[in-house]
């Protein structure tokens, strides 16, 4: 079994990216998304590849982990372009059969939604590798503090997250210890049977509650209340890398818009 444990997990560094403010990333990642999905054609897309590649360049990570941090994520990707492929038509058909007919537009449009998805991907996935999992929480818990006058309970949706990005690489990993373990004990998993899913599931889902159980026991021996005594972020000062991953991302935006006039 591949190791997915890296997903949700912190790379530590000392790079200009992992310097950067906690809030200033989380706008900023926003912010990529967000030129991503202004990408109109095949070259804006490799300008937003130029970039995304490039701040995890800057942050030190290889390539290799960086693709797999978003390998559990693939399926998205995979079901999404196979659904444009077979319901987007136009342009010269490819193959038809029955009711299944592939044109040279939904293959275009399939190409072209599958990368955007995994620059998105890879835009998300750079915040948590460079992030710890705490500043996300509460950088995202004092961007959504102005809305706690008109009901919006920052604190739980906080600690919500905070819950799901912890507990991210404690299951995966439980995976691959039940699948280890599994293996070990002379168990084949590689024929497809309801028996072998019910054999990973099952432990997973008994380890998981668990652990959840565990998590729960600990925070009430700390008699931990929710948005009491928490550990705080620093006020916001911009700093000199704050200020230049901001440029760099409204460099992006320009380059962005800029390839999109450029014929295909």
């Amino acid at each position: 079994m591949p190791d997915l444990a890296v997903i949700g997990r912190y790379w530590p560094g000392t790079s200009p990216v992992h310097r950067m403010d906690a809030r200033v990333k989380l706008v900023l990642a926003l912010a990529v998304m967000a030129v991503v999905f202004v990408a109109q054609s095949f070259w804006g897309l490799a300008a937003c590849a130029a970039f995304v590649l490039g701040f995890f360049a800057a942050a030190g990570i290889p390539l290799g982990s960086a693709f797999k941090s978003i390998a559990p994520l693939a399926f998205i990707v995979v079901i999404t372009a196979l659904l444009n492929v077979f319901f987007v038509q136009g342009g010269s058909v490819l193959f038809e059969w029955w009711i299944i007919r592939i044109s040279e537009a939904g293959l275009w449009q399939a190409a072209f939604i599958a990368c955007r998805l995994l620059l998105l991907l890879l835009g998300m996935s750079l915040l948590t590798l460079t992030t710890p999992t705490l500043d996300i929480t509460e950088a995202f818990e004092r961007l959504l503090g102005p809305l706690r006058r008109i009901g919006v309970p920052a604190h739980e949706l906080s600690m919500m997250m905070g819950i799901a990005l912890r507990f991210l690489p404690q299951f995966t990993l439980e995976l691959q210890t039940v699948y280890r373990a599994q293996i070990s004990r002379g168990a084949a998993l590689s024929k497809g049977r309801l028996s072998t899913l019910t054999s990973l599931v099952v432990p997973l889902f008994t380890s998981a509650f668990r652990h959840a159980e565990t998590l729960s026991s600990a925070m009430d021996a700390r008699c931990y209340h929710g948005g009491v005594g928490r550990t705080r972020l620093n006020p916001l000062k911009c700093t000199r890398v704050d200020a230049g991953g901001a440029a760099t991302v409204a460099l992006m935006l320009a380059c962005v818009i800029a390839a999109n006039f450029i014929p295909a």
